[in-house]
C-alpha cells in the first residue's frame, strides 16, 4: 500500500469511531480522570518526600530515588506496554493499564521499607506513558479530525488540574494522615477511572493488521525521532525551573513555606490555560503552534531570574512558564501526523520523551546551582533548553519541507519517465 492510500485508510478508520458530542465528552472525561490520578501521584511524590524519608529512615537525597524510580518506570514501560498491547482492543488495554496503576499505588501505600517503596514506585510508573498514549489516541478517534488536538488537550487537562487540586489534596492528606494516605487516594482514583472507562469508552475491535513489528516501524521515521527530541530537550527547560522552584521561593523570594503551594497552584493554572488554548491552535496549525510555544517558553524562562526577588513578579512569570506546558498537546498531535500506522508506540514514546526532559532539566539546573550561579540560574538553563528544542523543531520543519519538495518533483517526473 503506498503512503497516500495508507493515510487514507488510517483516516477512514479514525472517522468510523466518531461519537455524538455528548458521548465523546463522557469518553474524554473518563480518560481525563485517569490523567488526574497519574498527575496527582507524579507531582505529589515530591511534596511527600520529606515525610516518607523520615518515616523510612533515609535522608532526603536518597529518598529522591523514589521519584527517579517512577520516572524510569515511565521511560521503560511506555514503549514496552505499547508493543505488548498492540493487538489489544484499546478499551481493554486502558482498563488493564489503570488497574495495574491502582495496584502499584496501593502497594506503595503499604510499602514496609524504603527498598520496597522504590520498587513499587517503579511499577507505578510503568503504565503511565502507555496509558496517556492510548488515551489520547482514543480521545482523538471519537471526535472529528479537525477537533483532535482539542480532545488530546482535554485528556491532558486532567493532569494539569491535578497540579491545582490533586497535589495539594494529597499533600494535605500526607501531612494530616501520614504519607501513605497520599498514595492510597491515588489508588482509589485509579479504581474510579477503571469503572468510568468500562462504562463510557466504546469497545472497538483492534486493527487486525496491528502487530508489535508494525508499531516498531515508528522508529524508522525521522520525523518521529525529531518530534520526540523536540519534547525531550525543549520541555526540559520548564522542569529545570520547576524542580527547584520551592527552594527558590524560600531562599530568594523569601516567601513563607506555607505560601509556596499557592505558587505551585499558579503554575498548574498556567498549564491548564496553556493546554486548553494549545488544543484550539494546534487543530489549525500544529507545527507553528509547537514552534511558537518553544519561543514562548524561552522568553518566559528568561524572565525568571529577574522576577525571582519579588513575589508578585515571580508568580506572574511562573504562570507564563506553566502556559508553555501546552507543548505536550501540540507534539502529541504532531506524532499522530508522522507516525502513520505506528500510532500506539509513537504516542507512548512521547511520554518517555517528557520524562527524559524531567531528568535532563533538573540535572542541568542542579549543575548550574552547584557551580555557584544561584537558584535563579535555572531560568537561564531553561531558556537554553527551550531554544535547543526550537532548533530541533526548525530541523524537523526543514526536513519535512525538503521531503515534500522531493516527493512533488518525483510525481512530476513520473509521467514523463513512464512515457519513455
Amino acid at each position: 500500500m503506498d503512503a497516500v492510500a495508507e493515510r487514507a485508510n488510517l483516516l477512514s478508520n479514525a472517522t468510523s469511531n466518531i461519537l455524538p458530542l455528548n458521548q465523546a465528552r463522557l469518553v474524554i472525561f473518563a480518560l481525563a480522570v485517569g490523567g488526574f490520578a497519574i498527575g496527582t501521584t507524579e507531582f505529589s511524590a515530591m511534596s511527600l518526600l520529606p515525610y516518607f524519608a523520615r518515616d523510612l529512615g533515609v535522608d532526603e537525597p536518597m529518598a529522591g530515588h523514589v521519584i527517579s524510580a517512577y520516572a524510569i518506570g515511565v521511560v521503560v514501560g511506555a514503549p514496552a506496554l505499547a508493543l505488548l498491547g498492540a493487538r489489544w482492543p484499546r478499551r481493554k488495554l486502558l482498563i488493564w493499564l489503570m488497574g495495574m496503576f491502582a495496584l502499584a499505588n496501593a502497594c506503595s501505600a503499604l510499602a514496609p521499607t524504603y527498598g520496597w517503596l522504590v520498587g513499587f514506585r517503579f511499577l507505578s510508573g510503568i503504565p503511565h506513558g502507555a496509558y496517556f498514549g492510548v488515551a489520547m489516541l482514543v480521545a482523538a478517534s471519537v471526535v472529528p479530525p479537525q477537533r483532535r488536538a482539542q480532545a488530546v488537550g482535554r485528556v491532558l487537562i486532567g493532569l494539569t488540574i491535578a497540579t491545582i487540586v490533586g497535589v495539594p489534596l494529597a499533600t494535605w492528606m500526607g501531612q494530616a494522615l501520614g504519607w501513605r494516605s497520599g498514595f492510597a487516594v491515588v489508588a482509589i482514583l485509579a479504581i474510579l477511572t477503571v469503572a468510568l472507562l468500562a462504562r463510557f469508552v466504546p469497545d472497538v475491535a483492534p486493527d487486525p493488521d496491528a502487530s508489535p513489528l508494525r508499531e516498531l516501524g515508528a522508529l524508522k521515521r525521522r520525523q518521529v525521532w525529531l518530534t520526540l527530541a523536540t519534547g525531550a530537550i525543549g520541555f526540559g527547560g520548564m522542569f529545570a525551573v520547576y524542580a527547584y522552584l520551592a527552594t527558590t521561593l524560600t531562599a530568594v523570594t523569601h516567601m513563607s513555606s506555607h505560601a509556596v503551594p499557592i505558587v505551585f497552584c499558579i503554575f498548574g493554572a498556567g498549564m491548564t490555560v496553556g493546554t486548553f488554548v494549545t488544543g484550539w491552535l494546534a487543530d489549525r496549525a500544529v507545527m507553528p503552534t509547537a514552534g511558537g510555544l518553544l519561543l514562548w517558553s524561552a522568553a518566559s524562562l528568561a524572565l525568571f531570574p529577574f522576577a525571582a526577588g519579588n513575589v508578585y513578579a515571580i508568580s506572574a512569570v511562573v504562570f507564563l512558564i506553566g502556559c508553555g506546558g501546552g507543548l505536550g498537546t501540540a507534539l502529541q498531535t504532531r506524532l499522530m501526523d508522522v507516525a502513520e500506522d505506528s500510532q500506539t508506540l509513537a504516542a507512548a514514546l512521547n511520554h518517555s520523551a517528557f520524562n527524559t526532559a524531567n531528568a535532563i532539566g533538573p540535572l542541568l539546573g542542579g549543575l548550574a546551582i552547584a557551580h555557584g550561579y544561584g537558584w535563579e540560574s535555572t531560568g537561564w538553563v531553561g531558556t537554553a533548553l527551550a531554544l535547543c528544542g526550537f532548533a530541533i523543531w526548525a530541523v524537523s520543519l526543514f526536513d519535512e519541507s525538503r521531503t515534500s519538495r522531493r516527493a512533488m518533483a518525483a510525481r512530476r517526473n513520473a509521467p514523463a519517465h513512464c512515457g519513455q
